[in-house]
């Protein structure tokens, strides 16, 4: 970083600003080795996508939002965006165990997790579907004259999907408050998203509805934060949905069944010189900001809430057996 943006760096952001990014990118990575390592135990089940490397990806764009009215939608690798709005370690873990304690009482697991009063609509587990979805609850705020925006997150992977296309264009043509962010971690499942994709910059794929779009490094939380803000304030003001494109990696396998071998050692070498909680950490460490010990200390709390969630889960209770038929229906009819 030269010390013309590192002058910038310093001028736009206080000190206390980066310290919450750093925490919250610094607890995401603790907590999501935690659940790797409780997966290896079999103390989690069913299917697990870990967040690791893609943190700045969240909490740089969550950053952007208010979250008393914007709202949050994203695929199945959704633990860092539960973070990101709020919500604790323990009831994430907790879910991730299945126990009655989770913010789905245990029925909905590492794919789905909710809390509608945080403004996290989940964790969605079928490819591309919740961008239909989050179209749908952009427009709500158009139509009953609301203040909000919708974050609706998916990944490289989805792109492709019709619902991805068709929501487009009717954000377009409704002109409604909506980001649409492509967290591209250059794989969808195993493939390099190069050899499936007719265009190798995915923001592009607005300009076929009219949606501006933009190319951001997602390994950088304030270039995230800044591309998010900007196209937040778009939506808010002018009614303009945007397709952000967060070019980011993920460390880790596609899942935790996946060893991830059709990377080269060189190629992950490279991504994590691009750590993005290191990048953060040493650029507010260059500026003055930030201390080695201070870091430690807060490493040192990261792993001591993730070891908590983990105690949390472990000794909640399994859900009822009864509870199996709850939450399949609507309480209450909705008045056409």
């Amino acid at each position: 970083m030269t010390e013309q943006k590192m002058d910038q760096l310093i001028k736009n952001y206080d000190r206390d600003f980066l310290l919450k990014l750093l925490d919250q990118m610094v607890l995401m990575r603790r907590l999501e080795e935690k659940a790797g390592q409780m997966y290896g135990l079999q103390k989690i089940g069913g299917f697990c996508h870990l967040y690791i490397g893609q943190e700045a990806v969240a909490v740089g764009s969550i950053q952007a939002l208010d979250l008393s009215r914007d709202l949050v939608i994203t695929a199945y690798r959704d633990h860092g965006h539960a973070l990101a709005v709020g919500m604790e370690p323990n009831v994430i873990m907790a879910e991730l165990y299945g126990k009655a304690t989770g913010c789905s009482r245990g029925k909905g697991g590492s794919m789905h997790l909710f809390d509608v009063e945080k403004g996290m609509y989940g964790g969605h587990g079928i490819v591309g579907s919740h961008i239909a979805l989050a179209t749908g609850m952009a427009y709500t705020f158009k139509y009953n004259k609301t203040d909000g925006v919708v974050l609706c997150y998916f990944g490289d992977g989805a792109i492709h999907q019709g619902a991805f296309h068709e929501s487009l264009n009717l954000a377009k043509i409704w002109n409604i408050p909506i980001v649409y962010i492509c967290e591209n971690n250059q794989y969808g499942m195993g493939t390099d998203f190069r050899r499936v994709s007719g265009t190798h910059d995915l923001y592009r794929m607005g300009e076929s509805y009219g949606i501006p779009g933009k190319q951001v490094n997602g390994m950088d939380v304030l270039a995230v934060y800044e591309a998010t803000e900007e196209a937040v304030r778009q939506a808010k003001e002018e009614g303009v949905p945007t397709l952000l494109e967060m070019q980011t990696y993920r460390y880790r396998g596609h899942s935790m069944s996946d060893p991830g071998r059709y990377r080269t050692k060189e190629e992950l070498e490279t991504y994590r010189q691009q750590d993005p909680i290191l990048y953060l950490k040493s650029v507010m460490t260059a500026g003055g900001l930030l201390t080695e010990d201070e870091y430690k200390e807060m490493d040192k709390r990261a792993r001591a809430a993730a070891d908590a969630s983990a105690e949390f889960a472990e000794n909640s209770p399994e859900p009822e057996l009864d509870t199996r038929f709850e939450d399949v229906y609507a309480k209450e009819a909705v008045n056409g």
